[in-house]
C-alpha cells in the first residue's frame, strides 16, 4: 500500500514587548486550542516551537499550560525545537550571541520538559551558507527552511520528500523543506482536498515525508481562523481525517524522522528565506511588481516558470530602512560593550538585555511584524539601553562620563560623531545636515530619535487600487471564503489613500530649514510646502573638542537661502553642547549673512521625537506670557518661548527653553502600514518645528539659544 509521512512544525511567538493583550488573545485563540486538540487526538505527532520569549511569559501566567506540553512530550506525541532564545534573524548577530541564543532555549526545553532538543527553528526561515557551522556547535542537528530555498538551487516539488545534510567546514546539519503548497492549503482549502493531496504524493515503501513548518498564529490568531480553525471545526475536521486515514498517513516529529531515515544527499543552499519575506525586503515599485507577477503565474499554473523566479534578500532590510539600520549597527555597539564588560566582572553585564533586543520582530517589515510597529521598536532601543548602562556602569567604574568618537557608525563608508555619557547618548550625521539621528536618554532608558520616516511601500498601490474599486462601486461581494492573510485587503477607516504622504529627508532632529513666511503646520505635514535652503540632507563641517567634563560640537555649512528671485549666500553654524553627569543639552545657533543684500525669511529648527501617541496628544504643553497651554493634535503657535514634553508612559519630562519667542508648528508623524488586521494610520512620533522670522543686513549674525534640560 502506498504511504506517506506528514511532518508538522508548529511555530509559537510573540515578542516580549508586545502588549499583554496580544499574549493573552494568542494564547486563547491559537496555543491552548491548539494543545487541547493534540490531547483530544493522540495520533497527531508533531514538533513544536515556542520562542523563549513566549516561554517566559507562559511560566510566569500558564503555567499549567508548561505541565500539559510535557505530558504531551513524555508520552511521545510532541518534540520541542529549539532556536535563537528571544527569537534572532541570526545572521544579524554575532557569533558568541547565535551560540549563547541556542544554548539557553536548549537548555530550558531541557529542564522544563524534560527533553533535549536536537533540531530548532530559524526564525523566519532566514538562512545564510555560513549557518550550519554555528548549527553544529550548539549541538543542532536539524532545522527547517523554506522549500524556496531548494528551489533555487534547482531541486524540484518531488526532491525535497525528506531531508538533505548541508555542511560548513566539516560541520553537518539536516535540513528539511517545508511546504510552501502545504502552508497555502492549510488551513485554507477544505479537509479533503488536503487529504487527497496527501494522498497523491503515497507511494510505496512509504518512506517519504512531506512537511510544513508555519507560524501557530495562523491556527485561530490570523484574521478570521478562530472562527475558521476551532469555531467551525476545521482542525477537528483535520485531525480526525489524519487518524483515519493512519493506515497510509502517518504523522512524525522531525527529529524522529531524521535518526530513522537516511538523508536524500548533500545540498547547498544559497541565502534566502521564505518568498514573502524576499518579495517585502525590494524597492517599493519592485516588490509590487514582482509580488503581482508571482500571483499571476500561480493563477496560471505557470510552475515551470516559477521555480525559477527568485528575487529578494533579507539584508536588504538594512539598506531600505535607514532605522533598521541604526538598530542593527546599535545592536553591535552594545554587544562590544557588553562582552568588554564581561571580561572585567563575573556579572551578567547586561548580556539578557542584549539578547533581549535581538528579537527579530523590528528588523524587517512586511504584512505582519515590522519595523513600523512603534511599541516593538521602543522596546528594541529601551533593552539595548540598559544592555549599554549596565556594562558601562563597569567600564567606568560607576562613574560620571563623557566620551566621544567619530566613526562609520553606519557602515556607509562616511563617519558619523557619536556622544556618549553617563545621562544621554547623541548620535549626530554631519552628512545629513548635521542632524541627530539618535538621542538616547539613559535613566528612562528611550530614544526619542526612535522615529520612523514616512515612505512609499509596496501595499500603498493596493490599497490605492481597492479605494478607486471602492468609490467607483465596483466592489465584489466576499465568497465567504477565509482568505489567505496574504490576500486581505481592508481598511480600518474610508479614504486611507488620501493620508499617503512621504518624507524626502529621514525624519531626524535638529534639522535645518527656511522657510517662506506664509508656511502652515498642513502644507508641512503633507510636504507640499517650499524649502528656501539648502541645508536638509546635505554635509557640514564638523569638529569637536572636549574640555573637563563637556564636550563641545561644532557644526559649519555655507549655504544658499532664496530670497524672491534672489540667491543669497549664508552661514549656519550650530554647536551642541554636553556635560557628564547632566541631562542638559544646550544648542547655540549662529546665522550670518555673507551675501551682499538684505536676508529676510523664516529660520526653522525641526525636532522629531519619539514619544507615545497619548503623549502627543494629551502632554505636551507650551507657555506664552507665563501660562501653560495644553497643544492640540495639530498646532500652529506664535510667541512662546517653552516647550514641555511629557511622557509618562515612558518616564520623560523635558523642557525645552528659548533665548527668542518662537512660533511652533507641531503634527503628528503617522504612517499608512499594513498588517494581518488590516490597513490603517499609524502614529510614528511628533514632529516640532521652531520658527523665527530674521531680517539679517549683509554682514551680520544672528545668534539663538535653545536648551533641553529636565523638569
Amino acid at each position: 500500500m502506498h504511504k506517506i509521512y506528514l511532518g508538522l512544525a508548529i511555530h509559537n511567538h510573540q515578542p516580549g514587548d508586545n502588549f499583554s493583550y496580544v499574549f493573552e488573545k494568542a494564547y486563547n485563540q491559537s496555543y491552548l486550542p491548539l494543545v487541547e486538540a493534540l490531547e483530544n487526538h493522540p495520533g497527531i505527532r508533531l514538533s513544536l516551537h515556542y520562542s523563549g520569549c513566549l516561554l517566559d511569559w507562559l511560566i510566569a501566567n500558564r503555567p499549567d499550560f508548561i505541565d500539559r506540553i510535557a505530558a504531551l512530550v513524555k508520552r511521545g506525541q510532541v518534540e520541542i525545537m529549539s532556536g535563537g532564545y528571544y527569537e534572532p534573524i541570526l545572521p544579524m548577530i554575532p557569533d558568541s550571541d547565535k551560540l549563547g541564543q541556542i544554548n539557553r532555549l536548549s537548555a530550558a526545553v531541557e529542564e522544563r520538559f524534560g527533553h533535549e532538543p536536537t533540531g530548532m527553528w530559524l526564525a523566519e526561515r532566514v538562512w545564510e551558507p555560513q549557518l550550519p557551522k554555528t548549527l553544529a556547535q550548539a549541538g543542532i542537528k536539524w532545522t527547517v527552511v523554506d522549500d524556496n530555498h531548494f528551489k533555487t538551487v534547482g531541486l524540484y516539488d518531488g526532491d525535497m520528500l525528506g531531508y538533505y545534510v548541508t555542511e560548513e567546514e566539516g560541520r553537518p546539519v539536516k535540513v528539511f523543506a517545508s511546504s510552501k503548497k502545504l502552508r497555502y492549503l492549510i488551513p485554507w482549502w477544505q479537509v479533503k482536498d488536503v487529504i487527497e493531496y496527501l494522498k497523491s504524493l503515497a507511494e510505496e515503501g512509504g518512506d517519504r515525508i512531506i512537511m510544513m513548518g508555519d507560524d501557530g498564529e495562523k491556527f485561530g490568531l490570523w484574521p478570521g481562523t478562530y472562527k475558521h480553525c476551532w469555531e467551525d471545526g476545521w482542525m477537528e475536521q483535520f485531525f480526525t481525517a489524519v487518524e483515519e486515514n493512519s493506515d497510509w498517513l502517518r504523522t512524525i516529529p522531525l527529529g524522529e524522522y531524521a535518526e530513522q531515515h537516511p538523508p536524500l544527499g548533500r545540498v547547498y543552499l544559497p541565502t534566502a528565506s521564505y518568498s514573502e519575506m524576499q518579495e517585502w525586503s525590494l524597492p517599493p515599485a519592485v516588490s509590487y511588481d514582482y509580488g503581482h507577477l508571482l500571483k499571476d503565474l500561480e493563477a496560471e499554473n505557470q510552475d515551470d516558470i516559477l521555480r525559477y523566479v527568485h528575487a529578494g534578500f533579507w539584508r536588504s532590510f538594512m539598506a531600505k530602512y535607514p532605522e533598521i539600520n541604526s538598530m542593527q549597527k546599535k545592536m553591535l555597539r552594545a554587544h562590544d560593550k557588553v562582552y568588554r564588560a564581561r571580561e572585567l566582572c563575573e556579572s551578567d553585564a547586561g548580556l539578557d538585555e542584549l539578547w533581549r533586543a535581538q528579537c527579530n520582530c523590528p528588523y524587517w517589515h512586511g504584512v505582519f511584524g515590522g519595523i513600523y510597529f512603534g511599541h516593538i521598536r521602543h522596546g528594541i532601543f529601551r533593552h539595548l539601553i540598559s544592555a549599554e548602562n549596565a556594562a558601562d556602569e563597569i567600564l567606568f567604574d560607576n562613574k560620571p562620563f563623557i566620551v566621544h568618537e567619530t566613526t562609520d557608525f553606519d557602515s556607509d563608508a562616511q563617519e558619523e560623531l557619536l556622544i556618549e555619557s553617563d545621562k544621554q547618548n547623541v548620535y549626530i550625521d554631519p552628512n545629513d545636515g548635521g542632524s541627530i539621528f539618535e538621542w538616547d536618554l539613559r535613566r528612562p532608558q528611550h530614544n526619542l530619535g526612535a522615529v520612523m520616516t514616512r515612505r512609499d511601500e509596496a501595499y500603498h498601490r493596493d490599497l490605492i487600487e481597492a479605494e478607486r474599486i471602492r468609490r467607483e462601486g465596483n466592489c465584489q461581494a466576499d465568497d465567504g471564503r477565509v482568505k489567505n492573510i496574504h490576500d486581505i485587503i481592508k481598511s480600518k477607516q474610508e479614504d486611507l489613500d488620501k493620508l499617503l504622504f512621504y518624507d524626502n529627508y529621514r525624519r531626524a532632529s535638529l534639522i535645518d530649514r527656511f522657510l517662506p513666511a506664509d508656511t502652515t503646520v498642513d502644507s508641512l505635514l503633507r510636504g507640499d510646502y517650499q524649502e528656501c535652503g539648502d541645508f536638509v540632507g546635505k554635509t557640514y563641517e564638523c569638529s569637536t573638542r572636549k574640555k573637563s567634563n563637556c564636550v563641545t560640537t561644532h557644526l559649519v555649512r555655507d549655504g544658499h537661502v532664496k530670497h524672491g528671485d534672489e540667491v543669497l549666500t549664508i552661514r549656519v553654524e550650530k554647536t551642541i553642547s554636553l556635560t557628564a553627569g547632566s541631562e542638559e543639552m544646550e544648542v547655540t545657533y549662529l546665522l550670518t549673512n555673507t551675501s551682499g543684500a538684505t536676508i529676510q525669511t523664516t529660520f526653522a529648527s525641526e525636532w522629531n521625537l519619539a514619544l507615545t501617541e497619548d503623549a502627543h496628544c494629551n502632554h505636551c504643553s507650551y507657555t506664552a506670557n507665563g501660562e501653560r497651554k495644553p497643544l492640540a493634535r495639530t498646532d500652529d503657535i506664535s510667541n512662546i518661548d517653552r516647550l514641555r514634553i511629557s511622557d509618562p508612559h515612558i518616564g520623560i519630562d523635558i523642557l525645552m527653553t528659548a533665548d527668542r519667542s518662537m512660533k511652533l508648528r507641531r503634527y503628528p508623524i503617522e504612517c499608512v502600514t499594513n498588517s494581518e488586521d488590516g490597513f490603517e494610520l499609524t502614529f510614528q512620533g511628533s514632529c516640532f518645528i521652531l520658527g523665527w522670522d530674521i531680517a539679517i543686513e549683509p554682514g551680520q549674525e544672528w545668534e539663538l539659544n535653545l536648551k533641553w534640560q529636565p523638569e
